[in-house]
C-alpha cells in the first residue's frame, strides 16, 4: 500500500530501490508519527473536518497503536511503504473509512518533518542525559584527584606540571560547551513544521498554533516553504552538535590510549576492561578507547556527509532526503553508546600517584624555577637565560614544589563554577515542556 497510489502499480525493482531500508529506519520514528497524528486529528476536529464521534474513534485507536509500539508489538508490513502508510492502514482496518480522513490537510512531506523533529528532540534529550552523567563522573574524579600531579605536554614533549584534576576537569568543562551547541540544535529542531503540507500550505483553515501547543514545540516553523527547507538543515545542525561531543570523546580516547601504554603508565583499568593478544601474553590493550576513537572519527565526518547529500538541492522536497535517516539514526545510537561507555570506563579508572618522582620529569619544573627567580626580583628574560644555561651545562636542579593558585590552575580548579556553567546550560533545554505535552496526548 502506498498513500500516493491510484490505479497503477510500480515494479518490484523500483520499490526495492526507492524504499530501500526505509521501513527499518521508520521504526525509529514510529511513535513520533502517532504523536503527530494525535495532535493533527484533534486539530482537524477543531476546524470541522472530523466529527466528535470520528475523533473519539481515531484517538482511541491511535493511542492503542502507540502502546502497541511501546510494548514492541508493532511492525511495518512488507508490502507497506512506510510508517505513515502503516498507521493509516491499521486505522482503516479498525475503524473503517474514518481512518482515511486523518491525512486531510497534510502531506507526507510535513508528516515526516514533524516525525523527525519529535524523534530528534527525544534523542537530544537522551544524549544530554548521557553527557550529564559523564560530566558528573569527570567532575567527581577531578575533585578526587586534584592533588595528584602528572606531566603536561606540548608537541608531545615534557612541558609543565599538570594534574589529574586539571585533566578530568578540562573534559568536563568541554562537555558543557558541547551542550551549548546541542542546545542550539534543539532550538532549531523544536519548531513545528506541521501544516506546511507539501511545502506550500493548504486551503484548509489549519490551526497551526494548536498543533504547536499540543506537541509541546517552542514555536512553529512559520513560513511553509522554509519549513520544508528545514529538512536536511535540521539534521546537519544536529550532526554538528553531535560532532562536537564526538570530538571531546575522541581526544579523551586518544589520551587514554597514550596514558595506558607502558611508555606513559599514568593510569590503569581492571583487566576485564582491556583485551589481550593471541600471541603476546603480557598485553592489556585499550580496545574500548580505540574503537571509541574510530567511531567518533566517523561521527566527525557526519556533518560533511549530510551536507554533501543535500548540496545543490533546489527549494522543495526531493527523495534524496529520505537517505538522511540511514546515516543520522544509527549515528545517534553510536554517540549515545560512546558516551555511556566512556562513563563506564571512567568509573573504573585508577590513577598513578607518584608519576613525577621519575627523574625524566625533572624538566617539567624549569618554569617553576624561572618564576621563583622572577619573584625574587630577577627580570624574566634574565631568569629564563640562567635556567636555560643551567639545563645546558647540567647544573639545573628542579624545585618540585608547585604553587599555582590562580583561577583554573592546579590549585584552583573552579569546579563549582564549572558545575554552575553546566547547570545553566541544562536549564535552557526545558525538556519538561514537550515531555508533558506528549504524555497528555497519549493519556
Amino acid at each position: 500500500m502506498k498513500l500516493w497510489q491510484k490505479n497503477s502499480n510500480d515494479t518490484a525493482e523500483v520499490d526495492r530501490f526507492t524504499v530501500g531500508c526505509d521501513r527499518e529506519m521508520d521504526m525509529y520514528i514510529a511513535q513520533a508519527d502517532v504523536l503527530g497524528s494525535l495532535a493533527h486529528t484533534r486539530m482537524l476536529a477543531a476546524i470541522g473536518l472530523l466529527t466528535a464521534e470520528e475523533l473519539a474513534d481515531v484517538q482511541r485507536e491511535l493511542k492503542a497503536i502507540y502502546h502497541e509500539m511501546e510494548a514492541g508489538n508493532f511492525r511495518i508490513e512488507d508490502d507497506v511503504e512506510d510508517i505513515h502508510s502503516q498507521v493509516e492502514l491499521l486505522l482503516t482496518r479498525r475503524i473503517g473509512d474514518t481512518g482515511k480522513k486523518i491525512h486531510s490537510g497534510r502531506s507526507r512531506n510535513d508528516q515526516v518533518l514533524v516525525d523527525l523533529r519529535i524523534y530528534l528532540r527525544h534523542e537530544i534529550y537522551r544524549i544530554v542525559q548521557e553527557v550529564e552523567k559523564l560530566f558528573r563522573t569527570l567532575q567527581r574524579l577531578a575533585e578526587q584527584h586534584k592533588g595528584v600531579l602528572m606531566p603536561g605536554y606540548t608537541h608531545l614533549q615534557i612541558a609543565m606540571p599538570s594534574s589529574f584534576g586539571l585533566w578530568f576537569g578540562a573534559f568536563a568543562e568541554g562537555l558543557a560547551d558541547d551542550l551549548t551547541m546541542m542546545e542550539a540544535a534543539y532550538r532549531v529542531c523544536n519548531r513545528n513544521p506541521l501544516g506546511s503540507a507539501a511545502g506550500y500550505g493548504s486551503s484548509f483553515p489549519l490551526d497551526r498554533e494548536m498543533t504547536t501547543r499540543l506537541l509541546g514545540f517552542d514555536t512553529m516553523a512559520y513560513n511553509v516553504v522554509y519549513a520544508q527547507m528545514g529538512r536536511g538543515k535540521t539534521e546537519r545542525i544536529l550532526a554538528q552538535a553531535m560532532a562536537a561531543v564526538a570530538a571531546t570523546l575522541n581526544k579523551l580516547a586518544t589520551d587514554n590510549c597514550l596514558f595506558l601504554s607502558q611508555n606513559f603508565a599514568f593510569i590503569a583499568y581492571p583487566p576485564e576492561l582491556t583485551t589481550g593478544s593471541s600471541i603476546m601474553p603480557h598485553k592489556k590493550n585499550p580496545d574500548v578507547w580505540e574503537v571509541m576513537r574510530s567511531r567518533c572519527n566517523r561521527l566527525l565526518a557526519l556533518p560533511n556527509e549530510i551536507s554533501m547529500m543535500t548540496t545543490n538541492l533546489p527549494t522543495g522536497y526531493f527523495r534524496d532526503l529520505q537517505l538522511l535517516k540511514e546515516v543520522l539514526f544509527p549515528a545517534i545510537q553510536t554517540l549515545k553508546e560512546c558516551i555511556g561507555m566512556a562513563d563506564y570506563m571512567f568509573r573504573h579508572i585508577e590513577v598513578k600517584t607518584d608519576i613525577l618522582n621519575d627523574p625524566k620529569y625533572d624538566y617539567l619544573f624549569s618554569v617553576e624555577v624561572v618564576n621563583k627567580l622572577v619573584l625574587s626580583g630577577v627580570p624574566f628574560r634574565e631568569a629564563y637565560r640562567r635556567v636555560g644555561l643551567e639545563i645546558e651545562n647540567g647544573t639545573y636542579r628542579p624545585d618540585r614544589e608547585v604553587h599555582h593558585t590562580h583561577a583554573g590552575s592546579i590549585g584552583n580548579l573552579c569546579l563549582e563554577r564549572v558545575d554552575a556553567l553546566m547547570e545553566s546550560v541544562l536549564k535552557r533545554f526545558d525538556f519538561d515542556r514537550f515531555l508533558r505535552a506528549e504524555e497528555e496526548l497519549v493519556r
